[in-house]
């Protein structure tokens, strides 16, 4: 318990989702999440975080540490991991081990798990996932200021006057940020100009977009450089006294040509350039808003420079509303990068390539053998794991086998590496099924640390839940294993305010203003004061309490000479260009209401509602190219593997261009993780993947019968084509498909169902129908299967609210189960819109034309869709502006007087 809630009350912890960093209460019944008292969110929280409370039982948990798949205590379990590790060191030198750890650990976590590897196991081999999602952002601050520096606050996004965000779409993975971002377009005018690929959720509300082409965003921002310096805009004062490269820049800047020639490389309208680069020359406030469409590319550092370079170049970078400003992903990235959680990095922002560095972290460590230099990064680990080089790894919250790419070979390595150690909360993931060690992590709720947002903000993430099982936190843990590799006196944390104070005390160690990474201030922090830390922005020097919103902002910076550099960049290929056989370009990312691989928001009704199945988007001229329909299924073929999705054609999507989920594991869909498709090449300077661009190939996938099962309990399907599995009231629904005949079903409904005295079941051998069902002994529906042709197959909304019914079926209730079809006409759903009260797109326009509802928030109060966390405000309005314009009902009437 928290020292500031008393029993029973709500604690104030961190939502563990992306890397805005909501403040959000937990504990025994939280109707509304929202920590009103947090300076990120003031109460907002999005789908995902709404539905937290949702996540906490244990029906999916892994309590209890395993050794060759056999279950055993946790003090037999890391003597195995110590003795292993420590045997193979001895054999084979420390850089034969490796730890790969994740954005979802909190810093102490973090913290520890880097200090046993550089400076007690002594090799530089320990990589994040916040490689695949960060690391570009990383190589680019440090080229352009010296040190892995954010210059900005999200109070930027309140004061600014024009915001271009570039490869975000923040109304879906940010989503707090850009109700921020809409709030102040409504208050003080500010304008939203969206540059990505995809029309996507963020573009729909965006006064202007650029839907360029991929892998062109250094030529649209040398481009920028080149029009302003012809526009007189370059504050040449600023530049003088503050910055070097100018003219290096504007040179490489210069050779990408002129407005039109951008134009044409990034295939957008000449005018709607111009227009861009007339509202960035002419508004002084500008925040950049930057994230995964730049940072997962073959040229992420670059295209990062870029933009610094164009706020560098007008002095629009540490002063209120304006500045390059990176979203992070994962809800600790940050956090894990202050204590080198990066291969090519040491703690507290500290170099290998200084020799002083390397020396004053040894000393306060009192390390026996510091690592000399860097280690692998992810994709280069995963390379020497499949080669035999790296014999021992361990991977700590994340789930490499479904995230990386090309990730057939990783899925090789990994069954081939002599020594795996996977620790999770979660017993079923890609990577955990080839694990000789398991260990069972502490979860969200269950957690007690530090996480650090996008802005630099230190929140506390505090446990409101006991350990469940032999449930332990990753700090402990390691601490445990390093002990009995021989460093007890070095990791004798009797919890996580002891690591908390020493990471603050390494930030301030020997610091004399070289580096602007610095938490000293906090390092003598008592336990109370550390379990009652309030959100603070680093960083918080020596003798202070408080932190600090912007930096930079007296254009002095942590470079040699005190000065920024401007870096010339020219716009290159990518890495893999598409070809006769592979035609198309294939994107991944997220969609609006699931979280990295959904250990966690797969299992949430409501969240899995809006999107049930991977789903590939193509434009409707790709479909009619390569004969795909909508609905059906379509194979994704690339150098490195294959893929299947649910197709859904739509214009948000460029011709040539395709969009995949990267969520789907073989835990809830076969054959449909995004990285066994994903390109591998990398950013030279960064080592981040290009998960934004990949050649592919598509074509229909030919089904000859498709199917719905709905089961009370998970199941593992094998032998068919096509499965997904989703989440619903009461249990689970798994959409089937085959290749083979169907012919009577029997085999498979044996399989799923069993037997039973008490089921239904029709067999229709002429139409290929098979439908069968079995009751419980209280006449409620346990499971279903349904099967039949490709396309005939009927809307599972009615079969899901049927299954989750209370009451014992009726005889009208059997009788449709065996039509496939409901008892009573329904009125369509549609695709869901609002997962927070299941307000479908049907509906919508249905009660848009009907009611003649001209504005979101009128059909907000008629439907309460968009009234709870807004991620579907932007989808709302444009459905609004589709189908909206009647004249308005009295209903209607009545919810706009209510506004």
């Amino acid at each position: 318990m928290t020292a500031h809630a008393a029993p029973g009350d709500p604690v104030r912890t961190t939502c563990p989702y992306c890397g805005t960093g909501c403040g959000v209460l937990g504990g025994p019944a939280v109707a509304t999440p929202g920590d009103t008292d947090h300076p990120t969110n003031f109460g907002r929280v999005c789908a995902k975080g709404s539905a937290l409370g949702e996540t906490l039982g244990l029906e999916n948990r892994l309590l209890h540490p395993a050794v060759d798949g056999v279950r055993t205590d946790m003090a037999r379990a890391l003597d195995r991991v110590a003795s292993r590790f420590a045997e193979t060191i001895v054999e084979h030198g420390p850089d034969s081990v490796a730890f790969y750890v994740s954005g979802q650990l909190l810093t102490e976590d973090y913290y520890v798990a880097n200090k046993l590897m550089k400076g007690f196991i002594g090799s530089g081999n320990i990589d994040t996932n916040s490689r695949l999602c960060m690391s570009s952002s990383v190589a680019g601050h440090k080229r352009a200021f010296g040190e892995d520096l954010v210059p900005c606050c999200y109070e930027d996004l309140d004061e600014a006057d024009l915001i271009v965000l570039v490869g975000s779409n923040a109304a879906w993975c940010h989503p707090i940020l850009f109700r921020r971002m809409v709030d102040a377009r409504a208050r003080r005018g500010t304008r939203i100009i969206c540059v990505d690929p995809r029309r996507t959720a963020s573009a729909a509300d965006a006064d202007l977009f650029l839907g360029l082409k991929p892998g062109t965003d250094v030529a649209l921002f040398n481009g920028l450089l080149a029009f302003l310096a012809r526009d007189g805009k370059v504050d040449e004062g600023f530049v003088a006294a503050s910055t070097a490269g100018f003219s290096e820049a504007l040179d490489a800047a210069w050779k990408d040509g002129d407005v039109a020639s951008v134009a044409a490389i990034c295939d957008v309208a000449l005018d709607d350039i111009e227009a861009f680069y007339r509202a960035f020359a002419d508004t002084e406030r500008v925040v950049t808003v930057y994230s995964q469409g730049v940072n997962q590319s073959s040229r992420g550092t670059d295209k990062v420079n870029a933009i610094i370079n164009c706020h560098l170049a007008t002095g629009r970078i540490g002063r209120a509303g304006m500045g390059p400003f990176s979203f992070t992903g994962q809800p600790n990235a940050m956090g894990g990068r202050e204590v080198g959680g990066l291969a090519n990095q040491l703690a507290a922002h500290m170099a290998f390539e200084n020799p002083d560095d390397r020396d004053r972290v040894r000393r306060f460590w009192n390390a026996p053998r510091l690592a000399t230099g860097k280690g692998l990064n992810a994709v280069e680990m995963f390379e020497a794991v499949g080669a035999g080089r790296i014999k021992a790894l361990w991977v700590m919250g994340t789930n490499p086998a479904a995230s990386m790419p090309d990730a057939n070979r990783v899925r090789a390595a990994l069954r081939a590496c002599p020594f795996l150690v996977v620790s999770d909360c979660v017993p079923d993931t890609d990577t955990l099924r080839h694990a000789h060690v398991a260990l069972p992590a502490a979860a969200w709720g269950e957690k007690d640390g530090t996480v650090t947002n996008s802005e630099r903000r230190i929140s506390r993430q505090r446990a409101f839940m006991p350990l469940p099982g032999e449930a332990k936190p990753d700090w402990w843990m390691i601490s445990e294993v390093a002990r009995r590799l021989g460093h007890a006196e070095a990791f004798a944390y009797r919890g996580p305010a002891d690591i908390f104070r020493e990471h603050a005390a390494l930030s301030a160690f020997e610091n004399t203003g070289g580096r602007v990474f610095d938490i000293g201030g906090l390092a003598d922090i008592a336990d109370a004061g550390y379990e009652a830390l309030r959100p603070v922005q680093w960083p918080v020097v020596s003798g202070a309490r408080h932190g600090t919103p912007r930096l930079l902002g007296d254009g002095r910076f942590p470079t040699a000479d005190g000065r920024a550099r401007l870096v010339p960049v020219r716009q290159q290929a990518p890495a893999n260009p598409v070809s006769h056989d592979q035609p198309v370009m294939l994107n991944t990312g997220r969609v609006r209401d699931q979280w990295h691989t959904m250990t966690r928001t797969g299992e949430v009704p409501r969240l899995m509602s809006a999107t049930a199945e991977p789903v590939l988007d193509v434009s409707p001229a790709d479909a009619a190219m390569f004969g795909v329909t909508e609905g059906g299924l379509a194979e994704v073929r690339s150098l490195w593997g294959r893929a299947l999705g649910r197709v859904r054609i739509t214009d948000q999507q460029r011709t040539g261009e395709v969009f995949l989920p990267m969520h789907w594991t073989d835990a809830f869909a076969s054959r449909a993780s995004a990285g066994r498709v994903c390109n591998p090449a990398c950013d030279p300077v960064s080592g981040q993947p290009e998960l934004k661009h990949t050649p592919a190939a598509i074509a229909p996938f030919p089904m000859r019968w498709e199917g719905l099962f709905l089961s009370r309990h998970r199941r593992r399907l094998k032998a068919l084509g096509y499965w997904a599995r989703s989440a619903v009231a009461g249990g689970y629904l798994y959409r089937l498909g085959g290749t083979e005949p169907l012919d009577e079903g029997r085999a498979l409904a044996q399989e799923l169902l069993g037997g039973g005295e008490d089921s239904l079941r029709l067999e229709d051998r002429q139409r290929g129908v098979f439908r069968s069902a079995r009751l419980d002994s209280g006449g409620r529906l346990s499971e279903v299967l349904i099967m039949g042709p490709s396309g005939a197959v009927p809307d599972a909304r009615w079969l899901v609210a049927l299954f989750a019914g209370s009451e014992p079926l009726t005889e009208p209730d059997r009788r449709s189960l065996l039509a496939a079809r409901p008892a009573l006409p329904q009125a369509p759903e549609g695709r869901i819109v609002c997962s927070c009260f299941g307000v479908g797109e049907a509906r919508i326009a249905r009660t848009l034309r009907e009611e003649g509802v001209t504005d979101e928030r009128a059909l907000g109060l008629l439907l309460a869709c968009g009234t709870n966390c807004g991620s579907c405000l932007p989808e709302l309005r444009a459905l609004v502006a589709q189908h909206g314009g009647r004249e308005p009902s009295t209903s209607a009437l009545l919810a706009e007087e209510a506004l």
